[in-house]
């Protein structure tokens, strides 16, 4: 689990700094109030305590959680924590009164009485405090690390449910060629395995240029079946080529559109991709077919579509209706990548 309890993001502690401070400021505004100090001055002296007892617990914990925890035994964790947390509350109120203690500021006389008996307390308070966040941080991550399995597990599972028609169909017309052409055939194969290697790629998200050369392999197979018909146009800018899209999207477009748009084998088909940019980048697949005649998705769209909400935020519609056209949007800025 790479040790989730252990990370803690610097929203948490702005969380933390910001409700420690309060808190503090509070309980010392009132309980000024209530021994008939001045409040004001109350309300001072909680905020720098709330501030310095958070900000030693951010240097203490960040230390002990990236260089010493790692490296120990789980069962010692509690022990170093405990001690790390006690630290940060007991420097944090000897700082403070310190601090304020050549000010105006008013401070309560038990601080100055007993200064260090003083800071152990607070340092048992502020052990108490950190070990409660330490649950809910755990909690939270560990949440976060099954929601993203989750997420992780179903776009795997809609990736297997891509329709595997076009494969059957192309090894099948394979079968013909090698008695009609035996070069074309063998070429076939090696695109048919480069097909078959890409489809084994783990990550769910893929370069664009990578797409595209999916789309073209996809459309190279399906013409061993008609002939050579289908005319395959990319329109897109090569400073595209490093956004991630999903795997097989534009290749199921291209699917989609030769299943239901083409009308006769014999006539050429045109199918055209178009990418472009305003705020977001926009994926346009479009063919010279029949119209689109109903609005709602089979299931390789659906999926698509949910795959789409899933790895990016992004959206599937149908902007035209003749000439069919059907757009992705990527929601989400995915134009880098550093895997080779």
């Amino acid at each position: 689990m790479g040790h989730l309890e252990l990370r803690i993001t610097w929203r948490d502690w702005m969380s933390v700094l910001i409700i420690g401070t309060l808190f503090s400021t509070l309980l010392s505004y009132f309980g000024y109030h209530l021994l008939g100090l001045d409040p004001f001055h109350g309300g001072l002296f909680g905020m720098a305590l709330g501030f310095f007892i958070t900000t030693f617990s951010l240097l203490f914990i960040t230390f002990m959680n990236r260089y010493i925890l790692p490296k120990m035994a789980t069962r010692w964790w509690n022990v170093v924590a405990a001690f790390f947390s006690f630290l940060a509350g007991f420097l944090g109120t000897l700082i403070t009164y310190y601090t304020l203690k050549s000010t105006a500021i008013e401070t309560l006389f038990l601080f100055a009485t007993h200064p260090y008996q003083s800071g152990s307390i607070i340092g048992v308070l502020t052990y108490l405090i950190g070990a409660l966040m330490y649950r809910v941080v755990k909690t939270r991550n560990q949440k976060e690390h099954v929601d993203h399995l989750l997420v992780q597990s179903r776009v795997g599972s809609l990736e297997t449910q891509l329709n595997p028609h076009f494969l059957y169909n192309a090894l099948n017309s394979l079968a013909e060629l090698i008695h009609q052409d035996p070069n074309r055939a063998e070429e076939a194969v090696l695109k048919i395995s480069t097909f078959l290697r890409n489809t084994m790629q783990e990550a769910p998200l893929i370069r664009l240029d990578e797409e595209l050369k999916n789309a073209n392999d996809y459309i190279e197979l399906e013409n061993i079946r008609f002939g050579g018909t289908i005319a395959l146009s990319i329109e897109s800018d090569k400073q595209f080529n490093q956004w991630l899209v999903p795997k097989f999207s534009i290749q199921l477009l291209c699917e989609n559109a030769i299943k239901h748009g083409m009308i006769r084998s014999s006539d050429p088909f045109r199918i055209t991709i178009r990418s472009f940019l305003d705020t977001t980048l926009h994926l346009e697949v479009s063919n010279s077919g029949r119209a689109i005649t109903s609005s709602a998705f089979g299931i390789g769209l659906s999926n698509l579509q949910e795959r789409l909400e899933h790895l990016c935020g992004g959206t599937l519609s149908i902007t035209h209706i003749d000439p069919p056209t059907y757009t992705l949007t990527l929601k989400e800025r995915h134009e880098h990548t550093d895997r080779r």
